[in-house]
């Protein structure tokens, strides 16, 4: 039976940290080994959000702070007040720091660490609560001095998960930290480079959240220069692990990763045995309609290989780009579907797409389906289609629901393909993973291009199926975030025109794609060319014998 994840509890954490002769530092606590979380493992002071934080009592501790703002600055409809006092009670309960402006608005001091003490010793009996101590002593929480800056979310598998709001602040001076012998045995002020080293070499056990968040504290010298760091990251994403597989290990993923989607996708439960790796030859199972094999021709314009998608069942399948002409290739893709392939529909007419579609014909009758190129240059010349697609022509096919797109740009007769059912959206080279396509006139448009991306974007999709890496999610973002890019190149060509007034393509590479590696510059090169013209068409810059100039009014 499938396990069902259980429902993260909220909770929160404080990272404290201080200047000292060895650089920042920053306080760390290990939790007893008999703890049901991370037994024996080093965090940073912090726990689950209790009933208690959410009393309105506290109402008469928090200063200027209320509900509505505390829930705003962490992204929630209301209750983030409670994140925010449970960091400052687990502060205290684990390590013996009182983070409160007392009666005169000074930081509470050591002055009153044994009054303090007895309190957090009854605390600890069960016989009083944060709430008490606090109006007792007529004290203000320093929420003021606390700055939100992360949100991480436990793994799916973990048998105990939390949704945890990561708050900074700068330890006052005044207190001495103590552990209080129950839920924390051991403290410690660290360098964050040299807890990350103890870490990896075995002797200070923490969990995936906090070794990545000492690696963004090791990025800095000084508590005042992380502090102000923190203070410029607004609306922190969710941080979510996932486990997959690379080869024979195990590894964790972010959403940086580019399997991230594909795996939260697969992955439904956090059974950590799907792959964050893309092998040529080894099939991967994306639906019950759908499978990927990807082709053995990685490289710097195909990136890991080029992708084949099969669709359908067992009576007859359906084969979006079938590849390269790759013996391996098409003989893998012929042994995976037993030779039943019914049809062949091509995005493209790249040799790298559909060249492998003439014997996949051959051996198995399919018909085939696209349009032809416009321009004959670079382009698999072979591919003659029995189907000339239409724009917006529905296909019923392999039991599958197909709507082809066409979406010109980095080719002419370039298709995307629509899955109904499953609201996947197959899109060959119009956007790729990890990469901007390349746009290469003639039979590349820019123009057309960003129509066509216009065009997708308005499409129901929730994952894009490209014709290189893994699967997409979250489409019209990443529409949005190329179309940004396009724009933004674009600015950078006409700017860098501005500076030298007229220049030739090779004059313009290195200026208006200094960010691009040097070896990249020629295929850089043919997008710049698609740029100008687009420019050209638009009046916007001019051309004579090979040399580029702004028009007038764009200057």
């Amino acid at each position: 039976m499938t396990q069902v994840p259980l429902t993260p509890r909220p909770a929160a954490t404080l990272v404290l940290v201080r200047d000292s002769r060895n650089g920042m530092e920053v306080l760390m606590v290990q939790r007893s080994h008999r703890a049901a979380f991370i037994p024996g493992g080093y965090v940073f002071p912090g726990g689950a959000v209790d009933p208690e934080d959410s009393d309105p009592a506290f109402l008469d501790c928090i200063g200027g702070m209320d509900d509505a703002r505390a829930s705003s600055i962490l992204n929630l409809e209301r209750g983030g007040l409670a994140f925010w006092i449970a960091a400052l009670r687990e502060c205290f309960e684990e390590a013996g720091l009182l983070l409160a402006y007392d009666g005169n608005g000074k930081l509470v001091g050591n002055d009153s660490s044994a009054a303090i003490e007895r309190v957090r010793a009854e605390i600890a009996n069960g016989n009083g609560n944060f709430i008490a101590l606090c109006r007792n002593f007529g004290l203000q929480l320093a929420l003021d001095r606390m700055n939100y800056f992360a949100h991480w979310t436990t793994q799916l598998k973990a048998p105990r998960r939390f949704t945890t709001r990561f708050f900074a602040m700068v330890a006052p001076g005044g207190q001495t930290v103590s552990h209080d012998q129950t839920e924390t045995i051991h403290h410690l002020w660290i360098n964050p480079s040299e807890a990350l080293e103890r870490h990896r070499s075995g002797h200070m056990p923490m969990a995936f959240a906090t070794s990545k968040t000492l690696e963004m504290l090791s990025m800095f010298n000084e508590a005042d220069a992380f502090i102000a760091h923190v203070r410029t990251i607004k609306s922190p994403p969710l941080l979510f692990p996932r486990f997959a597989r690379s080869g024979t290990s195990d590894c964790i993923l972010l959403d940086d990763h580019p399997a991230y989607a594909e795996i939260g996708k697969l992955d439904r439960t956090g059974a950590g045995t799907f792959s964050c790796e893309i092998v040529p030859g080894e099939v991967t199972q994306i639906s019950d309609r759908v499978r990927r094999l990807t082709a053995p021709n990685a490289g710097i314009m195909t990136g890991p290989g080029t992708n084949t998608y099969v669709l359908g069942m067992e009576e007859g399948f359906a084969v979006i780009d079938p590849g390269p002409a790759d013996d391996a290739h098409m003989d893998r893709l012929l042994a995976m579907t037993n030779g039943r392939i019914r049809w062949i529909l091509v995005t493209h007419t790249h040799l790298d797409h559909s060249s492998a579609a003439a014997r996949i014909k051959e051996c198995t009758g399919a018909r085939l389906l696209g349009r032809p190129a416009n321009h004959h240059e670079w382009q698999d010349n072979d591919f003659h289609p029995d189907i000339v697609l239409k724009d917006g022509e529905t296909l019923e096919i392999a039991g599958c629901r197909l709507s082809a797109v066409h979406t010109p740009g980095h080719a002419s007769n370039h298709v995307c393909y629509f899955l109904h059912d499953e609201n996947l959206l197959f899109t060959g080279d119009h956007i790729m993973q990890g990469s901007t396509v390349v746009i290469n006139p003639p039979d590349g448009d820019m123009a057309a291009y960003i129509q066509s991306l216009l065009k997708i974007k308005n499409l129901n999709a929730d994952y894009l199926a490209p014709g290189h890496g893994f699967l997409m999610d979250r489409p019209r973002q990443v529409i949005e975030r190329l179309l940004r890019h396009r724009l933004g190149r674009e600015q950078k060509i006409i700017e860098s025109l501005s500076r030298i007034e007229t220049g030739r393509l090779w004059d313009l590479v290195p200026l208006a794609y200094d960010d691009v590696p040097e070896h990249k510059h020629r295929a850089a090169s043919r997008s710049l060319l698609a740029h100008l013209l687009k420019l050209r068409a638009e009046g916007r810059v001019t051309e004579s014998n090979d040399a580029w100039t702004l028009a007038s009014d764009t200057i």
